[in-house]
Formats: structure tokens, sequence, C-alpha cells
């Protein structure tokens, strides 16, 4: 039987320990992370008004009272 070598383990360190990285593939980075929060679609930030008045008031379309 031929056994195949393991590679080194790598590891990294961060805030919030120590961490073993997959060999073959490299950790995310910051600049990665901000590019993915930048590339995100815009969210209101509190729940939106719905806009009843005028040619957008639908209820105020369905009356037929006026014709």
């Amino acid at each position: 039987m031929t056994e195949h070598p393991t590679p080194p383990v790598e590891t990294e360190t961060t805030k919030q320990g120590k961490r073993l990285l997959v060999p073959g593939i490299r950790p995310v980075t910051q600049r990665e992370r901000l590019a993915l929060l930048v590339a995100a679609p815009l969210v209101p930030r509190r729940e939106q008004k719905p806009l009843d008045i005028g040619l957008f008031d639908e209820t105020a379309r369905n009356q037929l009272d006026l014709f």
C-alpha cells in the first residue's frame, strides 16, 4: 500500500481564535465581504406607508357610484 503524503495543515489566527484552513481554499478577505455588502440591493430601514392618494388610491378607483 502506498500512503498519500498529507499536506501541512495551515492555520490562521483571528480575534475569535485559531482556525484551520482547508487546503486549496483561500479565506474570505475583508475586501470581499465589503464588496458583497456594496453590491446588495438597498432595502428600506422601516416599513413604507401605502400611497393611498390621488391616482394611486385603489379603493377610490373601485367606487362605482360616480358613474
